[in-house]
């Protein structure tokens, strides 16, 4: 009996829920559409209707409805003055913009001009006027406009290969293709929203100040001016992702301070291979060490197609110390703007070194032990009111004068919590020394039956360009027959040039775990080139 109740109670407890909750939705349903009818007819109400609704005091100050005929009247003479305003701003803009677009160009274009530039049709409107209180004798007023414009601009783009597209781009920055098949060139779409968003960008950010005198004088000294040299030294590239569907990625890299074309510096291409080593040098211009920052791209080459972007990183100079060098891994992301992706797009190398105009007896330079950083600053110095280029151009010049020839001593002092390759839990390793444009190898003894080795064995190389030269030390594990490989360290000659005498420790790449100890000297012989 109990059973039976039991069935019948929770049947109409059910039937009740239901019926409750059909009920609860169909007020809200309702309330629902009272709203929706409410807000309809706000969005139809009149000047008239607000009158009768509100009195003066509850209007915002810039709403004066005697003034509302002096709104029609200007926005009637507006419509009437808008086509020769349209005609002369188009023009300006069209003058000033082509310009900026050729300084940001990238290479694979061949050209971009505008086809067309109007601002459309739709005049801007006058939606409110105060009168403000002002002084005997003037009349001050503060207007409110709007504009829902039509403006249609259009994109001559020509690339290398022989593709013509008309472009057109909206002003909230998406492309359009009008008359063409943007998938005729893959690729282009991205290439160009990404030079248009650098040349927006860069042309609104720099400079980042600009003096305006209020009392006569000469204030060149506050003006923004080249102020030194930034060294950078793109070494190599790890875990790439891969963009190609069959074999892998061709890297390059791109780098800049200002993305302009004349001095964004590019590095070639390594075929099918997503750890490259560039062993690269490339100079610039530093004009405000306290706001400029250095971005690096790494692209995959894809022939006569626009190259795909693999990722992208970004440091500031301010985080680097006059002469001394930074080295830095830093990970590549889709946007440095939205970080938002967690993508693992590898990671890029580099050497850094900032060396200040002015720093005379402070900084050797690196390009050779014996001369000073002012003798570089003389060429600099005399060029300051040239292009940034041509000092950059120039200072790369400066340093193909310079030979530095010396000896390397390498010390392999031993190596800490190398992996584990044998079923004893123990290797036998030995540690593989080469400079890598010299071609010279020469290793280490092999010590059996651990993973915290010490060797404290030195060899000595003579180094014909210690600038473009770079020490590779490669970890095996000795087996009876073969060998396993357990991970490196890559470096430039940098900091031993400028220190002479240096030790340290250093992560080894391609393995979960092991340090490498190494104690370096140099002993140079700088030979000057013949010119």
């Amino acid at each position: 009996m109990g059973f039976v109740f039991g069935i019948i109670f929770g049947v109409a407890s059910g039937i009740g829920l239901i019926m409750a909750l059909a009920y609860y939705e169909n007020i809200r349903a309702k309330r629902r559409s009272d709203l929706a009818a409410i807000v309809a007819a706000f969005s139809k109400m009149t000047v008239q209707d607000a009158r009768k609704l509100f009195t003066p005091q509850q209007y915002p100050t810039w709403v004066v409805f005697p003034e509302m005929e002096k709104l029609k009247w200007l926005n009637a003479q507006l419509e009437k003055l808008w086509p020769y305003i349209d005609e002369a701003a188009s023009e300006i803009i069209r003058s000033s913009v082509e310009p900026i677009l050729e300084q940001y160009r990238p290479v694979i274009l061949a050209s971009m001009k505008f086809r067309k530039l109007t601002l459309g049709t739709v005049a801007p409107q006058f939606t409110g006027i105060c009168v403000l209180d002002s002084a005997p004798g003037e009349i001050i007023l503060e207007i409110e406009m709007q504009w829902d414009g039509n403006p249609n601009i259009l994109l001559d783009v020509k690339t290398h290969v022989g593709v013509a597209l008309p472009i057109q781009k909206d002003l909230d920055f998406t492309l359009k293709v009008v008359g063409g098949d943007m998938s005729m060139v893959p690729g282009l779409s991205d290439s160009i929203d990404e030079m248009i968003r650098d040349a927006i960008e860069d042309s609104i950010t720099w400079p980042v100040r600009t003096i305006i005198p209020i009392i006569p004088g000469d204030y060149s000294d506050l003006e923004l001016k080249p102020c030194g040299i930034l060294e950078v030294k793109l070494v190599q590239a790890k875990e790439l992702s891969n963009k190609d569907l069959i074999g892998k990625s061709d890297p390059f890299a791109s780098l800049f301070i200002r993305p302009l074309s004349n001095r964004t510096k590019k590095s070639k291409t390594i075929n099918n291979q997503l750890n490259p080593i560039w062993n690269e040098s490339f100079d610039f211009v530093i004009e405000d060490p306290s706001t400029q920052h250095l971005t690096v791209r790494v692209y995959d080459d894809e022939g006569l197609q626009p190259p795909q972007l693999i990722g992208c990183a970004q440091i500031p100079i301010n985080v680097l110390e006059p002469g001394k060098v930074k080295v830095e891994w830093l990970n590549l992301v889709k946007d440095l703007e939205v970080q938002r992706d967690t993508k693992k797009r590898g990671q890029v190398h580099l050497e850094l070194l900032y060396c200040p105009f002015g720093t005379e007896n402070q900084i050797l330079n690196p390009f050779s032990s014996s001369v000073p950083l002012t003798e570089v600053e003389r060429v600099l110095k005399d060029t300051t009111d040239e292009d940034v280029s041509d000092i950059e151009r120039k200072t790369t010049e400066r340093k193909r004068e310079v030979i530095l020839r010396g000896v390397l001593s390498v010390t392999i002092v031993s190596a800490e919590s190398l992996p584990v390759m044998d079923l004893s839990g123990k290797s036998d390793p030995y540690v593989v020394v080469s400079l890598k444009k010299a071609g010279t190898k020469l290793k280490t003894r092999v010590l059996n039956e651990t993973l915290n080795p010490v060797w404290n064995q030195t060899f000595d190389f003579v180094v014909e360009d210690a600038l473009h030269e770079l020490l590779i030390c490669e970890v095996y594990d000795h087996d009876t027959i073969g060998k396993n490989y357990m991970g490196r360290c890559i470096m430039t000659l940098t900091r031993v040039l400028l220190e002479k005498d240096l030790y340290d420790i250093f992560n080894l790449d391609g393995t979960k775990s092991g340090r490498l100890a190494l104690h370096l000297k140099w002993a140079p012989q700088p030979i000057m080139r013949d010119v």
